[in-house]
């Protein structure tokens, strides 16, 4: 079973144990109440219908019907919270996937996860009409957005109201920055290798800035830190801005942890799509463990996307990267994969 969000316990948070039970205000059968009030026999409860309502519910996967499946790497559900009135709710880890199989295999772990990112769980229907959007799939490269008119953004570009935030690392191509800028987005690219400061040029705004899963330290002056980085929260609070259509990232193996940031910082609710060139040939920056652990890990985030109702609409391979799984020849697996989600409660703000 794969559970969406951590299981809470019978613990309800305001039992404290070790503690003596209060004595009962009722005074006993037969005696007489301190204030002189006459004895009164003890009332039974009265038994109640009302039942406690679970705090799970299924959810089956969109893409496989009643979620059977071969082997054991074919999950028959997943389990995600009810909605609740959504708050700010500080949280330190991710909470890990229960484990492929009972014996903890590399090989079930790694089967699941490619069975994950290769197989869509929603369609994106083209845009109605012509417009700006129309040639953005052709004019964006190996990476695509939905366009379908239930997620707003071809609405958003015609509207010239869309915000597109672009992480890279001096190598990414940019055609499809470029082709949104061009269809009136409003676009933001973050490289630390560029130019230094803000610029803006024909097309985009140009940042000097690197996206990380952490603020510099406050302690540490500016000129002795070890580059620019912040965590994305940072970065949309100093800009001003409070939503983006579309989160690009090409970040080199820094995608794992910058993608567990955005998680716990509960960033995710203020993004409409968000495009992720994954790297599978190692753990990536600051993720260790045996390989089986790794490849828990990284299924754990993409779990957590889906409780953030984030569906995958696109998956593509790299066919010109070396065909490796953590280092292993196996699986006939590219070390590249541009995912592509879109986030089905998206509300623009």
């Amino acid at each position: 079973m794969e559970l969406c969000c951590p299981i809470v316990g019978g613990y309800n948070g305001r039992q404290r144990l070790g503690r003596r039970a209060r004595p009962s205000r009722i005074p006993p059968s037969g005696r007489a109440d301190p204030n002189g009030s006459p004895a009164r026999a003890p009332s039974r409860a009265k038994p109640t219908s009302r039942r406690t309502p679970s705090p799970w519910r299924p959810t089956v996967h969109p893409a496989s019907g009643k979620g059977k499946g071969t082997g054991s790497t074919a999950a028959a559900s997943s389990y995600c919270p009810l909605a609740v009135p959504r708050r700010k709710i500080p949280r330190w880890h991710i909470e890990l996937q229960p484990w492929a199989s009972p014996q903890h295999t590399f090989r079930e772990e790694a089967l699941r996860f490619l069975t994950y990112i290769k197989t869509p769980q929603v369609s994106c229907a083209p845009p109605i009409g012509g417009g700006p959007a129309a040639d953005l799939e052709q004019l964006g490269g190996p990476w695509r957005v939905c366009l379908d008119a239930r997620y707003r953004l071809e609405q958003r570009i015609r509207d010239r109201q869309c915000r597109v935030y672009s992480l890279g690392l001096g190598v990414d191509a940019r055609q499809l920055e470029l082709a949104l800028a061009r269809s009136g987005c409003e676009v933001h690219r973050f490289d630390p290798s560029g130019p230094r400061g803000h610029q803006h040029d024909s097309a985009m705004w140009h940042h000097s800035l690197s996206v990380g899963w952490r603020d510099p330290n406050p302690a540490v002056p500016p000129p002795q830190q070890r580059g620019t980085a912040k965590k994305l929260a940072t970065i949309l609070s100093d800009f001003g801005h409070r939503t983006i259509d579309v989160l690009k990232a090409d970040m080199e193996s820094a995608e794992w942890k910058i993608l567990e940031n955005l998680i716990l910082d509960d960033v995710l609710p203020e993004i409409g799509q968000l495009l992720l060139e994954v790297h599978l040939h190692w753990p990536g920056f600051e993720v260790g463990g045996d390989d089986a652990a790794v490849v828990r890990y990284w299924f754990s985030l993409l779990k957590e996307l889906e409780c953030s109702h984030f569906q995958l609409f696109y998956s593509q391979s790299d066919s010109r990267r070396p065909r490796l799984f953590l280092r292993q020849d196996m699986f006939n697996s590219s070390s590249v994969y541009i995912l592509g989600w879109v986030n089905s409660s998206w509300r623009p703000r």
